[in-house]
């Protein structure tokens, strides 16, 4: 007897033990993982390697691993280039997930610079900070940055920022808008402090400086802009939705803002001979300047454009227009004002081009493809811009090297970073400013644009990817935070790669809910 109760003993300890050193393993089946971490810890050991670590804040690269590993979705393509763009993006949007005395904040440049606010704080590219790290598992970065930007001292009004915007998006993919619910005082009061400061009721518009959409040195210049006006179209739409919620009856009085300055900033800001939107000046009795800026697609990005209006999209996959190898250009090549200079201010918004306003444009262009059908441009483009912005985000070494980068603007036919190289002619400090810069998004392109995770309310998951029939074998985004749920999106062509079928299929929390043999839209109930 002894020695069968000592053979059960020994095997339960054995048993103990293989659960204990196997539960990694475990759990990565029970999540319903497709794809193997290896590939995220190569990419962020080769990005630690090649890094001169000159500022570090919550997260240095010594945890980037473990903490990437803990909170964003793996992805996997053919396209190496976007593949390691993606990762490189998450690695250098940790680095600005900065704690500070009142919770955490997203940063846009590394180093302290004299223009940002509390804490270095810069609204201008918050709208993109919300977009990117709404996909990351662990919410409460974006729940205190939120707050900062409302009630922690944040210079909220000094860059055109839609916040409620920025915040609603967020609030798609957690499956929660509680946050909305709690911050709408202040959101209603940001919303009417902007009218008090740039809307002209002459016109129906508000105006801003080209420096204050943080676009400064543009041709187009100051005045009525497609930016700031979709931005406060989308602030009244969705403070319209939240006043719904909580049964305020201003929801009216905002439904009509929101519909009224759509249907100004169309009226007043295209150039039918042109089939763009431009520039108004603000001066009485101007004329609207006579230049295409990329910006002209802004309110795609906000699904604001009637079909009639797609017809602006032409001009982007054209050379004479805005098309380049590392573009596109922000403003059209063909305008007499058109530069790409060494001289003069480093950050200039006459013809480099900006990953801020690329990221704006292919927001916009997956909205349209996702929402409207017209002939002017397709998901073959919008690959086609994506795998540019991709191989735009690299710095060739002085040894020859290459090494993925991301800074402020680009040359758009040599694929040079015009300020950094100003700056390190004329010895500015602090040093390398734009390195890592946070001024865009990238991996919410994949995710929400090629891969096609389209948020909603309610409890309903929409796939449309953007990647054309026959153009890839296989991809997959995998450990997606939906609503609470684990996505998982894989297609594979064969289905050799992953052995999990053939075609396009949608795993919740590890299961198969739905599939399709071919790249289509697709929903599911969650």
């Amino acid at each position: 007897m002894g020695s069968i109760k000592t053979f059960v003993l020994m095997n339960k300890y054995i048993i103990a033990f293989l659960l204990l050193i196997c539960s990694p393993i475990l759990s990565f089946k029970v999540t319903g993982q497709v794809i193997d971490r290896a590939i995220l810890d190569s990419y962020i050991d080769r990005f630690n390697q090649q890094d001169e670590e000159l500022y570090v804040q919550y997260i240095p690269n010594s945890q980037a691993k473990e903490f990437l590993a803990e909170n964003i979705p793996l992805f996997e393509c053919p396209d190496k280039n976007i593949e390691e763009i993606y990762y490189f993006r998450w690695w250098t949007f940790r680095k600005h997930l900065k704690k500070t005395p009142d919770g955490f904040i997203v940063t846009e440049f590394l180093p302290d610079v004299s223009w940002a606010g509390k804490y270095n704080g810069i609204c201008c590219p918050a709208w993109f900070h919300f977009r990117e790290g709404r996909w990351m598992k662990n919410n409460r970065f974006l729940k205190d940055y939120a707050y900062y930007w409302l009630k922690g001292g944040g210079a909220l009004r000094s860059y055109s920022f839609p916040v409620t915007d920025a915040i609603y998006q967020y609030s798609l993919v957690a499956g929660d808008n509680q946050i909305l619910k709690d911050l709408y005082p202040e959101l209603k009061e940001n919303y009417t402090e902007w009218k008090k400061e740039k809307f002209i009721p002459e016109t129906g518009l508000f105006w801003q400086t080209d420096n204050r959409d943080g676009m400064e040195i543009s041709i187009g210049g100051n005045g009525f802009r497609a930016t700031i006006n979709s931005y406060m179209t989308a602030e009244a739409a969705i403070l319209t939705r939240i006043a719904g919620w909580k049964n305020d009856p201003q929801a009216k009085r905002l439904k009509e803002d929101a519909e009224q300055l759509k249907n100004n900033m169309f009226q007043k800001l295209w150039d039918q001979d042109a089939e763009f939107l431009k520039v108004l000046p603000h001066e009485k009795n101007t004329q609207l300047q006579d230049v295409r800026e990329v910006h002209g697609y802004t309110p795609w990005a906000f699904d604001l454009a009637d079909p009639e209006y797609a017809v602006a999209w032409k001009f982007l996959m054209d050379a004479r227009y805005f098309f380049a190898p590392y573009g596109p250009t922000t403003a059209e090549q063909c305008h007499p004002g058109f530069k790409v200079v060494y001289e003069g201010h480093e950050c200039q918004w006459n013809g480099p081009s900006w990953p801020y306003s690329t990221a704006m444009t292919l927001t916009g262009l997956s909205n349209l493809l996702n929402n409207q059908t017209q002939s002017f441009i397709s998901s073959s483009d919008y690959v086609t811009l994506l795998t540019i912005f991709a191989r735009s985000q690299y710095r060739r070494k002085d040894n020859g090297t290459q090494i993925p980068w991301i800074d402020e603007n680009l040359n758009p036919f040599t694929g040079d970073w015009i300020s950094r190289t100003i700056l390190k002619q004329r010895n500015r400090l602090p040093e390398e400013r734009g390195r890592d810069y946070n001024h865009s998004s990238f991996c919410d392109l994949i995710i929400n644009g090629l891969v096609g995770i389209r948020p909603q309310e309610g409890n309903k998951l929409v796939i449309n990817p953007l990647v054309p029939e026959g153009y890839w074998d296989y991809f997959c985004l995998d450990n997606v935070s939906y609503h609470g749920r684990t996505i998982c999106v894989l297609y594979d062509k064969t289905g050799e790669k992953y052995n999990k079928g053939t075609g396009l299929s949608i795993f919740i929390d590890g299961q198969r809910v739905t599939s399709s043999p071919t790249l289509k839209r697709i929903s599911c109930e969650l």
